[in-house]
C-alpha cells in the first residue's frame, strides 16, 4: 500500500504538477533545472529502479508496424493539410519550400533530442512504473494521453492540447501493443515532422 500510495504521488509530481507549473511566469533558467532534474530522476529510476533494458526488440513485426503507421500517417496528412491550407494559407510548407536546410536540422534535433526523451518519460517510464495501479487498460491508456497534452499546456493553445491528447492516445497504443520504445519514437517522430513540415511547426514550438 505504500508503494502504491508513493507512486501515486510520484505521478502526481512528475506528470501534473510539474507541467502545470511551466505555465506560471517564474525564471526560465529554473524551469530548466526543475526539467532536467525531473528527467534525471525518470533515468535513475528506470535503471537503478525497475532495472529496464534499453534494446531493439528482434522480435518486432516490421510489416505490421508500418502498415498501421502509414495509415494514421495518411489520414494524419489529409486532415492536417486541410487545416493548414484553409486556416493558414500563408504557412503552408513555407519552411520547407523557404528555408529548407533550417527545415532539415530542426527534423534532426527534434526527432533524435525531443522525441526519445518524451517517449522515454511518457511510454516507457509511465508504463513500467504505474500500469500495476490501474486495472482498466483503456483507462490507463486514456490517462497516458491526458498527462501527455498536460505537458504541452505552456503553450497556452486548446489546438495544440487537442493534437498532442490525440498523439498521447496514439502512442499509447502503440507502446502498448510493441513495448517498444524505439518503434513508438519513429511513430511520433515521423507525426512531428510531419506537423512541422506542412506548417503546423510555430503552433507546436518549432522555431520558423
Amino acid at each position: 500500500m505504500k508503494t502504491v500510495n508513493y507512486k501515486l504521488i510520484e505521478l502526481f509530481f512528475l506528470f501534473v504538477l510539474i507541467p502545470i507549473s511551466f505555465t506560471i511566469n517564474y525564471l526560465p533558467i529554473l524551469k530548466l533545472s526543475i526539467g532536467v532534474l525531473g528527467f534525471v530522476y525518470v533515468l535513475y529510476v528506470l535503471f537503478k529502479v525497475e532495472k529496464i533494458q534499453f534494446k531493439i526488440r528482434k522480435d518486432i513485426h516490421w510489416k505490421d508496424f508500418w502498415r498501421t503507421t502509414f495509415l494514421k500517417f495518411l489520414v494524419i496528412a489529409i486532415v492536417t493539410t486541410l487545416f493548414v491550407w484553409f486556416t493558414d494559407n500563408d504557412s503552408f510548407f513555407n519552411v520547407v519550400l523557404h528555408k529548407p536546410i533550417k527545415w532539415l536540422l530542426i527534423l534532426f534535433f527534434y526527432a533524435a533530442f525531443s522525441v526519445y526523451p518524451q517517449e522515454l518519460l511518457y511510454r516507457t517510464f509511465y508504463f513500467k512504473r504505474y500500469k500495476n495501479l490501474f486495472k482498466n487498460e483503456r483507462l490507463f491508456i486514456f490517462i497516458n494521453a491526458i498527462l501527455f497534452s498536460l505537458a504541452h499546456l505552456f503553450f497556452k493553445n486548446s489546438i495544440v492540447i487537442a493534437i498532442t491528447f490525440i498523439g498521447g492516445l496514439l502512442f499509447a497504443i502503440t507502446y502498448n501493443k510493441t513495448k517498444s520504445t524505439f518503434l513508438v519514437s519513429i511513430e511520433h517522430a515521423l507525426y512531428g515532422c510531419w506537423l512541422f513540415t506542412v506548417g503546423m511547426g510555430s503552433m507546436l514550438g518549432f522555431p520558423t
